[in-house]
């Protein structure tokens, strides 16, 4: 098998991770070498790769599924939205700040790298399977889009259009996708994918034969809803479903609460997946102080704007709220941006440019901001256990007036004073025997009969919910179909449907 294909959406958040996650299992299986591809990618929620590049998080569980190793090329273009404006980060790193009006004059330059890099892909795999984003019909962008039609049209990809049918509205969504598009860019859509669908198959299989007649485009397949399914999101809207379930009842007698505070412009929150594989761990995300009352860990987790989400924690009152828990020994850990703000001060005269900015004064630590950003995978050790992560910041942590906080001492990069903990490093709480043995400490902080469970491995957890895609793309979709479009490319004479409006070149 070789060539590609593009995966598109009704909407943010239809399944488009899903499908092209799905397709990357299936086709590792059939012992097809193949690779994620995402032009461009809005997210707060990125990964490194051993390379030291920074790409879309969702892009390196699509690696995963495929059984490769992540690389820049898989997501040239990633935009990190902040307090004012987007970061651009180009093939792993940084490029420039854009609003979305300065945005629009670099999508030229921006397509031709996206097309080296998949033309790249292209020669060193089979296949390909590429992610758009949002949805192909913002005819408002149509003319500089690179993720979409824009990039099928130049990469001459047939593209599926996946809808997410428990939010309602789907044929309409699909008809209406269709229709808003010129003719060359209708002539590659091929066909469609039902996600989560609950119910009776009988009720819904008219309405897929009537959207066929329509469109003259196929229903490639239904995918069931999966209860219990989680991904490597990029989306905030995954915040409100879509993370891990409580994974069991307690080991001990009692259940450990986990608050983390929803900051506005919250990054990496796959950080705090790793805390719901433990059974007995319930995780919740927190929007108000009242929820960390009865919390008995509670997390300050990433931010892509550290002294803006800062300034919110403290108009919201959670900067109290949190000041009291250290004060009572009750447990705290801050991750990355989270981290910075338990700092003593802020220096920031690149992300928010607020100059010196106080911070809660929890930890000894003094932050600096460098135009340079930091990434890395970097491996130590804490409470007796190895531990591994990645770091992607433009804080500088630097020691500061440690003999004021008795009994402070080192934590991995950062510190540890009492009950409060900070670090630089994400995806530390994916390494098992250190998390075991920090919940094992918070619970005994927090007065909790609480014990880990013996045998649980993150890993093996993740790896499971990427056979279950596999499965679902297996079991559910029509592969002799979407074989089909990988290796010959949208079937001649597809029908245009009307208005089929010239919303982009040519």
């Amino acid at each position: 098998m070789k060539g590609a294909l593009l995966v598109a959406g009704t909407t943010s958040d239809a399944g488009k991770s899903v499908v092209a996650a799905g397709l990357c299992r299936w086709l590792r299986r059939q012992g097809v070498s193949v690779a994620p591809f995402k032009a461009q990618n809005m997210s707060l929620n990125s990964f490194v790769t051993p390379g030291g590049a920074e790409i879309g998080r969702a892009q390196a569980m699509q690696a995963a599924a495929a059984g490769i190793e992540p690389d820049a090329r898989m997501n040239p273009v990633l935009l990190k939205p902040g307090a004012a404006g987007s970061q651009v980060v180009l093939l792993g790193h940084p490029d420039g700040e854009v609003d979305a009006l300065s945005y629009q004059s670099r999508k030229a330059a921006l397509l031709e790298v996206a097309l080296d890099s998949l033309a790249g892909l292209r020669r060193e795999f089979d296949v390909v399977v590429c992610e758009g984003a949002g949805s192909p019909a913002e005819i408002n962008l149509r003319a500089t889009d690179i993720a979409n039609l824009g990039l099928a049209r130049a990469a001459d990809l047939p593209v599926i259009v996946v809808t997410d049918i428990d939010r309602g509205g789907s044929f309409a969504a699909l008809y209406g996708t269709v229709a808003l598009l010129e003719p060359a860019d209708q002539a590659l859509i091929a066909g469609f994918v039902i996600n989560k669908f609950r119910g009776a198959r009988s009720v819904l299989d008219p309405g897929l034969d009537m959207i066929t007649g329509l469109t003259g485009r196929p229903v490639l397949g239904v995918l069931p809803w999966a209860p219990g399914l989680w991904l490597d999101a990029e989306d905030s809207l995954a915040l409100d479903g879509g993370r891990p379930a409580p994974a069991g009842p307690p080991h001990g007698a009692d259940v450990l609460r986990v608050s983390v505070v929803r900051l506005p412009r919250i990054s990496n929150f796959t950080d705090i997946d790793a805390l719901a594989a433990e059974p007995g761990v319930l995780v919740r995300l927190a929007a108000s102080p009242a929820e960390l009352a009865d919390a008995d860990l509670v997390v300050l987790p990433g931010s892509r704007a550290t002294v803006a989400d800062l300034g919110w924690l403290r108009d919201r009152g959670f900067a109290g709220v949190i000041a009291e828990r250290a004060r009572q020994g009750r447990p705290v850990l801050g991750i990355c941006g989270g981290y910075q703000m338990l700092a003593t001060q802020i220096e920031d005269g690149v992300e928010s440019r607020a100059g010196t900015v106080a911070g809660l004064g929890l930890l000894p630590a003094r932050v600096m901001f460098g135009a340079d950003k930091t990434l890395g995978r970097p491996a130590g050790s804490a409470l007796g256990a190895p531990v591994t992560g990645y770091e992607i910041r433009h804080g500088i942590v630097t020691e500061a007036g440690a003999e004021s906080f008795p009994g402070a001492e080192p934590f991995l990069d950062g510190w540890r004073a009492g009950a409060v903990w900070g670090t630089s490093w994400h995806g530390t709480l994916e390494n098992d025997a250190f998390r075991q043995a920090f919940l094992t400490e918070v619970a005994a902080r927090a007065g909790r009969d609480f014990r880990p469970a013996p045998g649980v491995c993150f890993a093996r957890l993740r790896e499971a919910q990427l056979d279950l895609l596999g499965d679902l793309v297996a079991d559910h979709l029509d592969t002799a179909a979407v074989t089909r479009l990988i290796e010959s490319g949208p079937p001649p004479g597809l029908p245009v449907l009307p208005p089929a409006g010239a919303t982009g070149p040519g």
